[in-house]
């Protein structure tokens, strides 16, 4: 519907009510992301200026949040990861058709904890990687890994998930997961990695994977960005 151009009520007031019902109705997901102000203006036939002062009274209302080089979203706009699939935290961020990378830190050979030795042996890969949406870091995440996984060159794997590494490499694929859940405050590394305040509030999920067959597969600690992250569980009456 095209705006009324000799309403009293100005352009920009018209462009700004236009979007907060194309928010309530969720037309921007599943990234949360809004056009640019160049798609906005051209869609409605209006300046930059009267785009911005759009936007302006959207984020005084709460509605959207500007993040400097990335654009404009829905301001809350968290990712999802069902706790009822076993899918890999990645493959998570993906099949919501957002923009997932990941970031490679660091892979180095360690001890392995007293738990996973009649699995991995007295050592153990551990890798560390970012997890980003829309280049944004949301998690980061520190696995424990078979030994055979030390050759993987993690630059070359990219965006891979563990899952599918560990398949490739042990040629065994993962079976299952126990998975908990917690609240925590972010250490100086963590707050870092992920850009909050030392001591930030964060969630951390704790993920014990199994091959099918057996045997520990990956034990991985993900600390996540709390307000950009949200798990769902889905249960159905059978009775």
């Amino acid at each position: 519907m095209a705006l009324v151009r000799n309403n009293a009520t100005a352009l920009y007031r018209q462009i700004a009510d236009r979007l907060r019902d194309e928010i309530a109705a969720r037309l921007f997901e599943p990234s949360g992301r809004l056009p640019t102000e160049n798609e906005i203006g051209a869609r409605f036939g209006v300046s930059r200026v009267t785009v911005r002062l759009a936007l302006d009274r959207l984020e005084a209302d709460g509605l959207i949040e500007r993040r400097k080089g990335k654009g404009t979203f829905t301001a809350g706009k968290r990712v999802q990861h069902p706790l009822d699939r076993l899918r890999s935290f990645h493959e998570s961020l993906r099949l919501q058709g957002l923009d997932a990378t990941m970031r490679p830190l660091s892979a180095r050979i360690v001890a392995t904890p007293r738990d996973l030795r009649e699995d991995f042996g007295p050592h153990c890969l551990e890798v560390c990687r970012l997890h980003l949406v829309d280049g944004e870091p949301v998690a980061l995440g520190r696995s424990l890994l078979p030994p055979a996984l030390e050759p993987v060159v993690w630059q070359a794997a990219g965006n891979k998930p563990i899952y599918g590494i560990l398949q490739d490499i042990v040629g065994k694929p993962v079976g299952g997961a126990d998975i908990e859940v917690k609240a925590a405050a972010a250490d100086a590394e963590v707050a870092v990695a992920l850009g909050l305040p030392a001591g930030a509030p964060v969630l951390v999920m704790d993920r014990r994977s199994v091959f099918i067959g057996g045997g520990c597969a990956d034990r991985s600690v993900f600390h996540i960005r709390s307000e950009r992250y949200s798990f769902i569980l889905s249960h159905r009456w059978e009775g």
